[in-house]
């Protein structure tokens, strides 16, 4: 029997948690070979938590207390590392604790791995269920973390890692500010399962403008080195196409200059040592029996 982790970082959404949990049991109970256990990682929530049921099909449920409020990133990054160290395991799913992760594509993983063992799982978005203008925005991020890193990153936190993969990102400093970047840059053998983005079981998204822009420079800033060539490169090209577009190169020349600054300063959010000293923020472990 192979042991899998999953890993769901919670911030207040209760309500939703006890719903997730129970989908997931409704589509692991028929799954063979494959035994499932929980771990909740409470970022430091301000909501009192209710009841929470362990579902007959998980078989260990824990409850992780955070001290401080760290944010999502952060949250799955801690949870990887103490995984590696303190877990004996397969395979880890990490989850979005709100729906926005669908529990029926878990079984899709399965299949995946099951077929390839010894390669990790990332879920690719082929839908997403937000409004047009997110969309937009998404798209948009997707055209230009290719143009500047030549990486096309099209899955989010949403994957089934294998433990040996898991031991690699647990000691990458990118973890601790990108994990689709971290992924991408530092695991050479990945599959993917096709993914539709499901909608919040309760309440709008947390996901703010601000955090979403600052989401795509994280990523970007994993590869902050081909950023930097292939801006010098458009620069270079610009240059020589100056005659033709005259005062919009030089604001070109702008746009990107401060673009290189700002992914420079976001990649100083890539702390090695926040990482490695991320358990001091855990207050408490539970292990929920009822």
């Amino acid at each position: 029997m192979k042991r899998i982790i999953i890993l769901i970082p919670i911030f207040n959404d209760w309500d939703s948690l006890n719903k997730l949990l129970a989908e997931i049991n409704n589509n692991i109970k028929d799954i063979k070979n494959f035994y499932f256990e929980c771990l909740i990682v409470n970022d430091a929530s301000t909501i009192s938590r209710p009841k929470i049921l362990k579902p007959p099909n998980i078989r260990s449920l824990k409850l992780m207390n955070m001290k401080i409020n760290k944010g999502h990133a952060r949250c799955n990054a801690f949870g990887i590392r103490y995984v590696s160290q303190k877990e004996k395991f397969d395979y880890l799913i990490l989850m979005d604790g709100d729906g926005e992760d669908r529990p029926l594509e878990i079984r899709s993983m399965i299949d995946k791995i099951s077929i390839y063992p010894d390669y990790s799982v990332v879920a690719k978005r082929i839908k997403r269920s937000e409004g047009f203008f997110f969309k937009f925005l998404y798209s948009l991020h997707k055209i230009i973390t290719k143009i500047f890193t030549g990486k096309k990153i099209n899955f989010g936190n949403y994957s089934c890692l294998t433990s040996k993969d898991v031991k690699i990102l647990s000691d990458e400093k990118s973890l601790w500010s990108s994990f689709s970047g971290s992924v991408k840059k530092h695991l050479n053998n990945l599959n993917e399962i096709e993914s539709i983005r499901g909608s919040r079981y309760f309440g709008p998204s947390k996901m703010s403008l601000l955090n979403l822009i600052i989401h795509s420079f994280a990523i970007m800033a994993v590869f902050k080195y081909q950023v930097f060539l292939r801006s010098f490169i458009i620069i270079i090209i610009l240059f020589f196409l100056n005659s033709y577009f005259d005062v919009f190169s030089f604001f070109s020349y702008f746009l990107i200059a401060l673009f290189n600054i700002i992914i420079f300063l976001i990649s100083f959010r890539e702390q090695k040592n926040e990482l490695f000293k991320s358990q001091e923020n855990l207050e408490s472990i539970k292990e929920l029996n009822h």
